[in-house]
């Protein structure tokens, strides 16, 4: 039994896969390709748990090329010599069906020691990654494979394959199993569209349950205690990080307090307060900006107070800043000025320093006009008189324009009135 439930029972037929109708519905492109037996390269992108393994290998069933395994966690050179090797050898006589799980973890050099062989067809490749494709596999290696993503599978598709876990370890060991459709749906809810994870969660409940009578009862509350956070499905490097922070930023910036806060949780179950608190604060001050500038000082207190009390209070001050970001007005126009600014100055667009601006308060002989003659705003009338501050090379450059909320465009009108007077 040392092998886990998911491989004892892994389908062996394209029925049998749960889930990823978009790809194995017959009439569908990857579904067609298995069948007819010839695959070209292939690219499975998803997340763990959701069949890409299984298909790998009802693929290398149905064609008459050696399949060899890699892991890219743990393969070296040396391993893809070793393979490479046997190419039009006895043991490989019609060319190798090479499934690389995890090519993401294959260098630059790994990756382009397999391009001469899957291009001249002795290597058909099929690899697998959790992560972007086009951001981790070399992109010789992407012009000449297919990518397929795979998704996580919907509850009411993995409740079948509970149930054909349970049936089987029942079989297996020669004792009955009970149990209720709330506990199959437990499960499978809580496996965060992970079919590995919830035959884990099956094989768990099934040896936490003590035979009686020569029948094992499992309870609801057995398969809520091992189920636990398994539906959370998180890495803080990979693309599920980046997605829902993503998700967490844009539903603050779409003034959408319910989807906020629901991603908001996500990033607290999984205990990453860090990216909770500076996502929040760019909101304030990007998305939010000048239509509420008070916002800026009133979430950073709350972020200080998640921060000092951390989880799980952290919560609370959390939640009272992003329903406040979420429902406030919204400008973006200090982002876009300063973005203008940046750009100008990155390009070179600068030029000297006026003079009147100056640090410095004598003039050398070679200077045409002597004196600073800097004029001071405070003596004038509101506080305000006309001087050049751009440099001469950008004297006209304007970065910033007024937001159409109340706020801005009451200090446009109030600076109107004094300019144009």
């Amino acid at each position: 039994m040392n092998t886990p439930l998911a491989d004892r029972i892994r389908p062996t037929e394209l029925a049998d896969v749960v889930g990823q109708r978009h790809l194995l519905t017959p009439g569908k492109a990857l579904y067609n390709m298995i069948n007819g037996g010839d695959v070209p390269n292939l690219i499975f992108y998803g997340p763990s748990g959701v069949g890409k393994t299984t298909v790998a290998s009802i693929i290398a069933n149905k064609t008459n090329r050696t399949l060899r395994k890699l892991n890219g966690t743990n393969a070296s050179t040396s391993d893809i010599k070793n393979i490479v090797a046997e190419i039009d050898t006895f043991t490989a006589p019609n060319g190798i069906l090479l499934y690389l799980d995890e090519i993401q973890y294959f260098n630059k050099r790994q990756q382009q020691s397999l391009l001469e062989h899957i291009e001249n067809g002795k290597i058909t490749l099929i690899a697998s990654t959790t992560e972007n494709p086009y951001f981790y596999v070399y992109s010789a290696i992407l012009s000449r494979s297919t990518v397929f993503e795979f998704k996580s599978i919907e509850t009411e598709d993995i409740i079948p394959a509970v149930k054909r876990g349970f049936d089987f370890l029942s079989e297996e060991n020669g004792v009955e199993i009970e149990y209720s459709d709330e506990v199959a749906k437990k499960i499978a809810l809580g496996c965060g569209g992970d079919v590995r994870k919830a035959l884990n969660t099956v094989e768990n409940c099934f040896l936490a349950t003590p035979t009686k009578d020569g029948k094992k009862l499992i309870e609801l509350e057995t398969a809520d205690e091992l189920v636990q956070k398994s539906s959370m499905r998180y890495d803080r490097d990979g693309d599920e990080h980046y997605d829902i922070v993503s998700a967490y930023q844009k539903s603050l910036r779409g003034s959408d307090p319910d989807a906020a806060l629901h991603y908001l949780a996500r990033l607290l179950e999984a205990g990453d307060l860090p990216s909770a608190c500076r996502r929040l604060m760019v909101c304030a001050c990007e998305d939010v900006g000048l239509a509420y500038p008070q916002i800026i000082p009133i979430v950073k207190a709350a972020v200080d107070a998640a921060l000092m009390v951390g989880l799980p209070e952290a919560e609370i001050p959390l939640a009272d800043a992003v329903i406040l970001v979420a429902t406030s007005p919204k400008s973006n126009s200090a982002n876009n000025a300063i973005k203008a600014a940046m750009s100008d100055v990155r390009s070179g667009k600068i030029g000297p320093i006026p003079r009147q601006l100056q640090n410095k308060h004598f003039d050398g002989e070679d200077a045409e006009v002597k004196g600073q003659n800097y004029i001071y705003p405070h003596s004038y009338p509101n506080h305000y008189v006309y001087q050049q501050y751009l440099p001469d090379a950008i004297r006209d450059a304007k970065y910033y324009e007024y937001g159409d909320n109340k706020n801005e465009q009451a200090f446009k009108k109030y600076w109107d009135n004094i300019k144009n007077d």
